[in-house]
């Protein structure tokens, strides 16, 4: 079995597209759509043919290419089953759990409720690849729209017990103001205090810092570390639960 090929680009104003693409095949994939645009450059690019997109949830900066690629490409959308009748032309609906073939390569697909109250996320278990959208970024999780935070660090708990080595696209650029914020949480934290400068050097060369990798994320995230002892002391939460701990947390970051 051949590797997936990924292209990774900006679009809009800090979104991230990606597309993949199973050499077998011939498939290639949309991870959402932000915009039109970019994606049909980037396709042409590589010399690919657009023949789906896969759909986390419904905020038109992730849909809003859906109907004009659909028209182009006469693609299939596959996107969540509790956000069905917002995903403007999706094909085929998906819930926690269901797996499907893209070529020679499983996908399983994750729920992660917070951000919206259906997202999902698409993991390539035997690529050890996972698309995570606006549920978990490098550094980050999305903000609280649509579920409480208890449902948010349910997901992410989801999320980090997938394998150290899996390798995490997210959709949105926001690493930098994520690792700043993450030093006033976990100040003492040298890897953290580490990986935040390297980010400092990326952004200011104008370098991506997708794809993040889960081992790090779990070294390092504050929103997957709400059971750490130094996280609680500094936040002076000893005594409450992961829960409460993790809605500080995200709290915080929506003020930082």
């Amino acid at each position: 079995m051949k590797p997936l090929e990924i292209e990774v680009f900006s679009c809009r104003s800090d979104n991230y597209g990606v597309l993949v693409h199973e050499p077998e095949s011939g498939l290639t994939v949309s991870i959402d759509a932000p915009e039109e645009k970019t994606i049909v450059e980037a396709a042409n690019r590589r010399g690919w043919k657009l023949t789906h997109i896969f759909t986390t949830h419904h905020h038109t900066d992730h849909v809003e290419a859906n109907l004009a690629l659909k028209e182009r490409f006469g693609l299939e959308i596959i996107g969540p089953v509790n956000e069905a009748v917002a995903i403007p032309g999706l094909d085929r609906s998906v819930a926690d759990g269901d797996e499907f073939q893209f070529g020679e390569h499983l996908v399983r697909v994750i729920e992660t409720p917070g951000h919206t109250a259906g997202h999902i996320c698409f993991h390539f278990p035997d690529d050890k690849i996972l698309f995570s959208a606006d549920t978990l970024f490098a550094l980050g999780c999305g903000r609280l729209f649509e579920r409480p935070a208890a449902d948010m660090w349910h997901s992410l708990q989801k999320l980090a017990g997938l394998p150290d080595e899996t390798a995490i696209y997210f959709g949105h650029e926001y690493t930098l103001s994520n690792a700043r914020f993450a030093l006033t949480i976990d100040p003492d934290n040298e890897p953290l205090k580490r990986r935040a400068a390297q980010i400092e050097e990326l952004r200011a060369e104008g370098k991506f810092t997708i794809p993040t990798m889960m081992g790090l994320e779990k070294e390092t995230n504050p929103f997957l570390r709400a059971k750490d002892p130094a996280i609680r002391r500094n936040l002076l939460m000893e005594g409450k639960t992961n829960e409460e701990v993790f809605a500080e947390i995200r709290k915080r970051k929506d003020n930082f």
